[in-house]
């Protein structure tokens, strides 16, 4: 890559390591602070449900003006609407005004992820998509890891203390991207009536949209990797008694790893196979992954068995990224909010199907995401043996 397209690609990652660093630095404090006002489970599972359920609402309308007004706007417009998410959640101790303050940031998300991912397919080429899109997915998985650390450290100094600086940071980030980030897409620019057609039409079509199947698998990684997640503290518990810092320790890892296989396995792999092939592969791996779950006799197993998951999830996720992206050809903005709904989709779907079936056996989430993984693979690699080689076309750079 060039200097620009590399200072511009780093200014993205550090956007996106915010945005997902902010979201999790709350974590560790969550459990304490809803005993702290009076709410359990139930509140819980709906602050993850309704961000989510926002997302999904909200991303198809972001992708289509990302497209229409332009990426920085909308990555600076998101970024604003995660720190006021934050602000609101630090100054309230109502409820009602909590799920609220979940809206905004489901809101704030729906618009900055797609408008990210849309300026990295604006400043590389088809051959360099891959690596920018790990780039990307690396920060998400290095604020993945790192948030919740931050947030025990500072749960120390005071119950709110991390949603403060949370809201802080984001803040940092908006004035950030303000002064450093360059609109990547010409404004007013349209191709084809892509951003003139009405919003209902746009996502009735996107059924017949060429890439709609890897929209599909994105929904499947997505519900898979949440089920799993969900469950995975409640399992460790129940089959292994697993410590809280043996559960830490597994997800902490397990993230560095992610972070590690992003960084330098990714574009690697994409180079030598293809996207189809390298998306095959591991979704084999990850329905192998669920198989060995349910096998898996001991803590250090099961520890390994994750290892795998999550390696081969954070494989997906950016192969699928580009995937979506070089078949979206125009309507980047479009595409990558169709990605951010699918995938909201299963981040909804995902806990409530595995918390509901784990309360039956807590074996059936994992049958559960092996069933639907292999059946996913046979429609991937059909949908692969009918789709004609892509062509490649130089990117201007800006």
């Amino acid at each position: 890559m060039q200097p620009d397209q590399k200072r511009k690609l780093f200014v993205l990652m550090v956007n996106m390591f915010i945005a997902i660093g902010s979201f999790g630095i709350i974590i560790p404090i969550m459990p304490a602070y809803l005993v702290s006002i009076g709410q359990g489970g139930t509140a819980a599972g709906l602050m993850i449900a309704i961000f989510a359920g926002a997302q999904f609402i909200m991303s198809p309308i972001a992708g289509k003006w990302t497209d229409q007004y332009g990426r920085r706007k909308m990555i600076i417009y998101g970024l604003s609407g995660l720190a006021l998410s934050m602000f609101i959640f630090y100054f309230s101790n109502s409820v009602g005004i909590l799920y609220f303050s979940r809206v905004i940031g489901g809101i704030g998300a729906a618009l900055l992820i797609p408008a990210i991912f849309a300026y990295v397919a604006d400043i590389t080429t088809l051959e360099q998509r891959a690596k920018g899109n790990s780039y990307i997915s690396a920060a998400m998985s290095l604020g993945i890891v790192i948030g919740p650390g931050v947030g025990g450290f500072l749960a120390d100094y005071g119950l709110k203390m991390p949603l403060l600086v949370s809201a802080i940071v984001s803040v940092a980030a908006v004035v950030f991207s303000i002064i450093v980030l360059k609109e990547s897409k010409d404004d007013g620019t349209t191709i084809d009536g892509v951003a003139d057609d009405p919003m209902v039409k746009k996502l009735v079509q996107s059924v017949h949209k060429p890439y709609f199947i890897p929209l599909i698998i994105v929904l499947v990684m997505s519900f898979g990797l949440m089920a799993y997640e969900s469950i995975i503290g409640l399992y460790l518990d129940n089959a292994f008694k697993a410590t809280p810092q043996e559960i830490a320790v597994m997800v902490t890892v397990s993230g560095i790893i992610s972070v590690i296989v992003q960084l330098f396995v990714v574009d690697r792999l994409v180079s030598r196979l293809g996207e189809g092939k390298v998306m095959n592969i591991f979704l084999g791996v990850s329905a192998a992954g669920f198989l060995f779950s349910i096998f898996a006799s001991s803590y250090v197993l099961f520890f390994v068995v994750t290892l795998i998951i999550f390696m081969a999830t954070s494989i997906l996720r950016p192969v699928l990224n580009t995937l979506i992206s070089k078949l979206a050809a125009n309507e980047q903005g479009f595409a990558m909010g169709m990605n951010n709904s699918y995938m909201s989709i299963g981040n909804v779907l995902g806990p409530l199907c595995a918390g509901m079936m784990y309360d039956i056996h807590m074996i059936y989430p994992f049958l559960l995401g092996l069933v639907v993984l292999v059946l996913t693979l046979f429609v991937s690699a059909a949908w692969q043996r009918r789709q004609k080689p892509l062509k490649k076309k130089p990117v201007l750079m800006k």
